[in-house]
């Protein structure tokens, strides 16, 4: 069965969106890999715990507390920019840029498409 254009780009965004979401989790990590010994290493894990954990509480389809709206759109910028600066504060200026530009694009056709 060959899906139409629309359903591929929308199926195609939310396992971009996925990626971004596991992207974050790997940058605080990296960020704290960056800085070198077991501390930055015991930071970046614990960081990336606690982005992760946030996630759960509060961004997951399955989350605890479930945001919306304006709420939503706040948390979202503030997550994903934190993996952006994770990645900037690394050294990985390009990588961050990227990385936020792709986040920008993905939640904007998300929104678009209500997904």
């Amino acid at each position: 069965m060959i899906l139409p254009p629309v359903k591929t780009a929308k199926a195609v965004n939310l396992g971009v969106i996925l990626l971004l979401e596991l992207g974050v989790l790997g940058s605080a990590w990296y960020w704290g890999y960056t800085h070198g010994g077991t501390g930055g290493l015991l930071i970046g894990v614990f960081g990336a715990g606690a982005l992760g954990w946030l996630w759960g509480l509060f961004g997951s389809p399955r989350a605890r507390f479930k945001v919306r709206g304006a709420a939503r759109v706040a948390f979202e910028v503030l997550w994903f920019g934190a993996g952006a600066l994770a990645l900037y504060a690394a050294g990985a200026h390009t990588w961050a840029v990227a990385f936020a530009v792709v986040c920008v694009i993905s939640k904007t056709l998300a929104h678009i498409w209500d997904q």
